[in-house]
């Protein structure tokens, strides 16, 4: 498989397999150790200005909803206020009841049906002073007949207004309960036009009933939980019915908000509205994922990215020019000549103007469509570069590195059977090209088949011993297995072997972080970077490495933040820098500069799942930032759960 997916819950945009990418393990147990991440409804602002983050073991886009059966309530007030005064003996037993009906799974969650569970709470409305005579409320006959015209109302006095609104609630409540919601929706009505006191309640539960009518009313549910929430802006029900109605509006973004401010107002105890945030999530950055890859104009990856992909293949020669050139022919020459000087852009203009022009040879012909088809996969147009690699062998059917490319789209492309069978047909050609057995033992990696990914790396290093990936590579997989000491004799042998290549230096450096070597790791990527200061391009990847070791060993978040600055002036579209910086940022509490880079991150993406993971994190952030900024009070709370999590 030619790139690795990122951790589900990281956005850092993948890697080429081909060499060891193990940087990717680094930044998730970066996250994973020493981050809780703003994600998934599990966001933690502190009031202070330090950023806390809730890591959530949950993929994206799993689980079910809130409840769809959350009914009318008959209280004034919201659920959320403890120790309601006059609360009556049926509350509890109405809680228990809305405990047990309001576990529905998403469908029932989503579904047209809306809310049609029992009464949630029967908490009474308080008491005036004044003695008045109550509404009969039993009678159904005529609905509102009983209720007095608009100016016998107009005489009564304020606590005669707001008992009678009282018993309009209570009889709608009675007709909710029987799901007759539009004689339902009637008495909420006319409960709110008679009542001076303003009760959220009465907004929310009529808001419950437009859910229900077929077709539901989403529209006019907004409406009256926009109204309920200015009553009480922490009335969880209202919250929830609103999100829920966004979500099926298609207003994801507002949706995601709403289920948010109810997970943290529910101090996280909500599974199924963390859950809402998560689905909401994935279905706003798919649809943005899907808006922008149809508009924007193909790009290429960063520099760091696309020599980390090409130095996984041993070079070979560059067509030679035949006796009467055509201008196709030398046009070749110049995207081999940039390829050679990491000119990127140069030699995919050159490439395509060579095809064009025409290639007198077929095996310059071969190399050109091979050459385009890797800038095609490198920019994220897998099915392209299936298309130009399968054009490269049908012209040169021996070539074996077209054969290894195409087994890498494969991959991509989800087709692991005719990706081995790529590596067979290589094989068949050539039994003796390291080359197929290093990348076949990268795809054997990703799957963490060890033992297979490792006879396949001793095979390609039996066959040339000089290609320094396949050593570094062998010794990682030992490292995964658990045979902690061979793979660090390995390197140290492989320090020997290689003692100007900055390479083994950085990966040595990550295994010696892992085991929390923090001095030892941090003289690596000292040395590394030393090694590699006149390579072109420089390989930016031991500045984030060393990055990770300042911020995981001294919580050194300045240092950190410099050294992926620095890795941005020398390359600045590494997508791993960008994606730490945006963590550093969320750490310092700087959230609208992590928003920053997640939106950056996003623009670096080269692949749809790369897309959506950026847009996800940069879309949670945000909803982070709108609760604080209409629930300021309860930063101080945030402050002290995220404390009694670290």
């Amino acid at each position: 498989m030619a790139p690795i997916a990122p951790p589900a819950s990281i956005p850092v945009p993948s890697q080429p397999i081909a060499p060891p990418t193990s940087l990717l393990t680094r930044s998730q147990k970066f996250i994973e150790e020493n981050q809780r991440l703003i994600l998934l409804g599990c966001a933690v602002l502190a009031a202070s200005g330090a950023g806390y983050y809730l890591y959530s073991n949950r993929s994206i886009g799993g689980g079910s909803g809130g409840s769809s059966s959350a009914s009318a309530e008959s209280g004034s007030g919201s659920s959320s206020t403890e120790n309601t005064a006059g609360a009556s003996a049926s509350s509890k037993k109405n809680k228990k009841k809305k405990k047990k009906s309001g576990d529905k799974k998403d469908e029932k969650f989503l579904s047209n049906q809306g809310e049609k569970g029992p009464l949630l709470e029967e908490i009474e409305q308080p008491k005036d002073e004044k003695k008045v005579e109550k509404v009969e409320v039993e009678k159904e006959e005529g609905l509102l007949a009983d209720v007095p015209d608009a100016a016998t109302v107009a005489a009564m006095d304020d606590v005669a207004r707001n008992n009678l609104g009282a018993s309009l609630k209570d009889r709608g409540n009675k007709l909710y309960s029987k799901k007759e919601f539009q004689k339902a929706v009637e008495c909420y009505t006319k409960a709110i036009e008679i009542s001076v006191r303003k009760d959220a309640v009465f907004f929310s539960n009529r808001a419950a009933c437009f859910t229900n009518f077929s077709p539901p009313e989403y529209a006019k549910c907004v409406a009256d939980c926009d109204a309920a929430l200015k009553l009480d802006k922490t009335y969880v029900k209202a919250l929830k019915r609103r999100a829920t109605a966004l979500e099926n509006l298609g207003r994801d973004e507002e949706a995601v908000r709403d289920f948010t401010a109810t997970t943290i107002i529910e101090r996280f105890q909500d599974e199924q509205a963390a859950m809402s945030v998560e689905r909401c999530l994935k279905k706003l950055a798919q649809k943005k994922a899907k808006d922008i890859l149809e508009t924007r104009e193909p790009k290429l990856p960063s520099p760091t990215f696309i020599s980390a992909y090409l130095s996984a293949f041993r070079p070979h020669a560059k067509p030679t020019l035949p006796e009467n050139p055509s201008q196709g022919d030398q046009t070749l020459l110049l995207a081999f000549d940039a390829l050679a000087a990491a000119d990127y852009t140069h030699a995919v203009t050159f490439v395509n103007e060579a095809i064009d022009q025409g290639i007198s040879s077929k095996d310059g012909e071969a190399e050109a469509y091979n050459m385009r088809g890797t800038f095609k996969f490198l920019i994220g147009d897998s099915e392209g570069a299936r298309q130009d690699l399968q054009k490269s062998l049908d012209i040169k059917p021996d070539f074996v590195q077209s054969w290894v490319k195409i087994a890498s789209v494969h991959m991509e492309l989800g087709d692991s059977a005719s990706a081995f069978g790529d590596f067979e047909a290589a094989i068949r050609h050539n039994v003796d090209d390291p080359d197929i057995y290093y990348h076949r033992g990268q795809v054997y990696f990703i799957m963490q088949e060890f033992d297979k990914a490792i006879a396949d790396y001793n095979k390609s290093t039996a066959l040339d011993g000089s290609f320094i990936f396949t050593h570094i590579q062998a010794a990682v997989a030992q490292y995964k297995q658990g045979n902690i000491g061979a793979s660090m004799a390995a390197f140290r042998r492989i320090l020997k072997e290689f003692p100007d290549k900055g390479e083994p230096s950085n990966y040595y450096g990550e295994l010696l972080l892992d085991q929390q070597k923090f001095q030892e790791s941090l003289e690596r990527f000292d040395r590394s970077i030393e090694l590699d200061k006149d390579r072109k391009p420089r390989n930016v990847l031991p500045f984030v490495n060393k990055a990770l070791a300042l911020f995981q060993w001294k919580q050194d978040i300045v240092g950190a933040d410099g050294l992926c600055q620095q890795a941005l002036e020398i390359d600045p579209e590494c997508d791993v820098a960008v994606a730490t910086l945006a963590q550093l940022s969320l750490q310092q509490g700087k959230i609208d500069e992590a928003i920053k880079w997640f939106e950056k991150s996003a623009q670096l993406a080269r692949t749809e799942g790369e897309l959506v993971n950026a847009i996800t994190y940069e879309h949670a952030s945000k909803a982070q930032v709108h609760f604080l900024k209409n629930y300021p009070e309860f930063a101080e709370r945030l402050s002290q759960m995220a404390q009694g999590l670290q």
